[in-house]
């Protein structure tokens, strides 16, 4: 195969079948060479296309999907980082259209979601073949309304606007992405079910009198003017706010608007076998650096570090060590590269004279003086994560709430040192470790919330031993001051992938519930060896039978930890059917199973009777009460106490997820710890 680099001079380019992007040296012609190879052709540009004008062909139908591309899918944490993207000025990736008009290729064309009606009865002149999650999540926020049909880090589907909060953007420059916010689409951020509102945007005098400029009018040059012309006058200071409106024109808004993305256009030549190797190309293609790879890099050409010891600083050398930590307790296999990094980058950054942060482009701006001043620490305090993972009864990897949770919790480690372990320390670290999984607030872009916790948390926490009463709770953590749970959330919360669905599954066994067989409870040595998981109370296939609906079938509330041969030995059966034999084949008497079913949480007699609506609103009432103690404060009670169904957040709210194996399969197969 011929070289593919050439003298940046050089007017003549190669590239091989299927590349998405070109060398920086490299000068792009406008047309590359058609490429033949057995029964494949094709001809392509390579052209840089302004966001305003492919957003424009989108909306009129110039560009449109073939209808084999899925669904739009992204949520509201994606399309803020993609936001942050294009408005920071960074790269968001090459896009791939297809010419139409070819008698080779002929696929159905559909409109992206979100485009105005009538866009379905437009030819097409191009099919976007990569980026379809990209330009339609711009098409959304960026034009029209700018509401985007998107859903939550939870699955719950929402409408969604997308700001920049002008004063904060100004403030850094270089950190623009924490000035984006997500609000509501009609703009009124409210809380207390609704009845109470804390933001009001929804017009645009209002977006002005608070300084929340809108992306939808980026490209809307009429409004935009307007909108800006009158921002001075909205409210306060005048002068002031004429300098700020115009220095954010002309750092952000102007910059935005000219704003380009590569794309790779084949033209109508190319057949459909180029097409589907070129499509398989971009999907499965190379792995771009991770910041691990990059900052060894930076780190081996430490002038000082080699004046010092005479070798080069050998970052995968060092990482070995903390991957021994990590193979010694596999409930951290998870915890990688990157994670680990990032808590050395917290306590370096946390210890410095600027601003705590840990966002991955940061990392690569940390000094190897200071990398080799905390990594250790962090190693040791990973051992203490890995035990306070077990105290909670978070035995596999795979049961782990929030992976990323760790990273600031091994930081607070190396913050408090042994006094992580005080009574009352460790008391407060629980309740907020508690705060961000039940309130589900680790789950979308969370390196702010990182930073924000290690600045509070430990200081918090400390104030719990020798403080004055009234001086205990002055300084609450936002994390545990802004967490809530609603009792209609336990409706909803059916999936293995949910991070309160895996914290309340903890919380069951941390509480000393036992196997209803084998009558041990769930440390961590039981857990591995009983294989224990989280399974049907009314089994799936008695339901089924007896007609209750599938997001009670498989709420939370109809869950519980048992071992794998116990969910066998149920099976299917009734609980009428299987209380009995648990009898027989445990060898208890009807009071002693009775309090070990009490043990989950469970009224027994519900279980006896097969009385599945009585046990329902009793187990739902009772799992509140123990998300309750976990958050150190009270639940919102949303669904009347003897209805099923009802609240805020009600199932056809969510995304559907896949059900629970059959009843007695084998739902955890492996004997792997982790």
């Amino acid at each position: 195969m011929p070289s593919a680099r050439r003298s940046p001079s050089s007017s003549t380019l190669w590239a091989p079948l299927g590349t998405t992007s070109w060398p920086a040296w490299v000068r792009r012609p406008s047309r590359a060479p058609s490429t033949t190879r057995g029964t494949e052709h094709m001809g392509f540009l390579t052209p840089q296309h302004k966001l305003s004008t492919l957003l424009e062909r989108a909306n009129n139908g110039r560009i449109q999907l073939p209808d084999f591309q899925r669904g739009y899918k992204w949520d509201e944490e994606r399309i803020r980082a993609l936001l942050a993207t294009i408005t920071l000025g960074h790269p968001l990736g090459v896009i791939m259209l297809l010419q139409t008009g070819s008698d080779q290729v002929r696929f159905k064309p559909k409109p992206l979601e979100g485009t105005p009606d009538g866009t379905a009865t437009v030819s097409p002149e191009h099919l976007l073949l990569d980026g379809q999650q990209r330009l339609t999540s711009l098409v959304q926020s960026l034009t029209g309304d700018g509401v985007v049909d998107t859903e939550d880090v939870r699955k719950k589907q929402v409408r969604r606007r997308f700001y920049i909060d002008i004063e904060r953007a100004m403030i850094d420059p270089s950190r623009l992405d924490d000035a984006i916010r997500i609000l509501p689409g009609d703009g009124i951020e409210r809380t207390n079910f609704g009845r109470d509102i804390i933001l009001d945007v929804s017009t645009p005098e209002r977006e002005r009198e608070h300084g929340l400029f809108p992306f939808r009018l980026v490209y809307d040059s009429p409004n935009l003017l307007d909108w800006l012309w009158t921002f001075p006058s909205a409210t306060g200071d005048l002068a002031e706010r004429t300098a700020l409106i115009q220095r954010f024109q002309a750092e952000v808004v102007t910059p935005l608007q000219s704003y380009e993305i590569p794309a790779i256009e084949l033209d109508k030549t190319t057949t459909k076998a180029a097409v589907a190797t070129v499509f398989e190309k971009v999907n499965t293609g190379g792995l771009p650096l991770n910041v691990f790879e990059l900052l060894t890099s930076i780190f081996a050409g430490d002038g000082a570090y080699f004046a010092e010891h005479g070798v080069d600083f050998r970052l995968n050398d060092d990482w070995a060590r903390t991957q021994a930590v990590i193979d010694a307790h596999p409930v951290l296999k998870k915890f990688d590269s990157t994670a680990f990094l990032q808590a050395v980058t917290l306590l370096a950054t946390s210890h410095g004279p600027g601003a705590t942060y840990a966002r991955k482009e940061d990392i690569l701006k940390l000094d190897l003086v200071d990398y080799l001043r905390w990594a250790e620490p962090v190693r040791r305090a990973l051992v203490w994560v890995a035990q306070f993972l077990h105290d909670e009864h978070i035995h596999r990897q795979d049961d782990i709430p929030y992976q990323t949770q760790l990273i600031p919790l091994a930081a607070m480690r190396v913050v408090l040192g042994e006094d992580a372990d005080v009574y009352a320390v460790r008391a407060r670290l629980r309740r907020w470790y508690w705060s961000g999984v039940l309130g589900e607030q680790y789950g979308g872009a969370t390196e702010t919330r990182f930073a924000r916790d290690l600045d509070q948390v430990p200081s918090w926490a400390l104030a719990a031993v020798g403080a004055a009463a009234g001086e205990r709770d002055r300084a609450t953590p936002s994390t545990v001051a802004g967490a809530s749970f609603t009792e209609s959330r336990l409706l909803t919360l059916r999936s293995r992938q949910s991070a309160a669905f895996k914290g309340i599954h903890a919380l069951l066994m941390a509480r000393g519930c036992k196997d209803w067989r084998f009558q041990k409870t769930f440390d961590h040595n039981q857990y591995i060896a009983l294989r224990v998981d989280i399974h049907h109370v009314f089994p799936r296939k008695w339901c089924i039978a007896n007609e209750v609906e599938s997001w009670m079938r498989e709420s939370i509330v109809n869950k519980t930890p048992l071992a794998r041969k116990t969910n066998q030995m149920v099976g299917g059966a009734s609980p009428a059917a299987y209380m009995s034999k648990l009898e027989a084949t445990a060898g208890l008497t009807s009071d002693e199973l009775d309090a070990v079913i009490a043990a989950h949480l469970i009224d027994p007699s519900t279980l006896r009777e097969a009385d599945f609506e009585t046990y329902f609103l009793r187990r739902r009432r009772a799992l509140l009460e123990l998300v309750e103690a976990a958050m150190g404060k009270p639940a919102q009670r949303d669904v009347e106490a003897d209805e099923l169904v009802g609240g805020f957040e009600t199932p056809d709210q969510f995304a559907d997820e896949p059900d629970d194996v059959e009843d007695g399969a084998d739902e955890n197969p492996t004997d792997e710890e982790a």
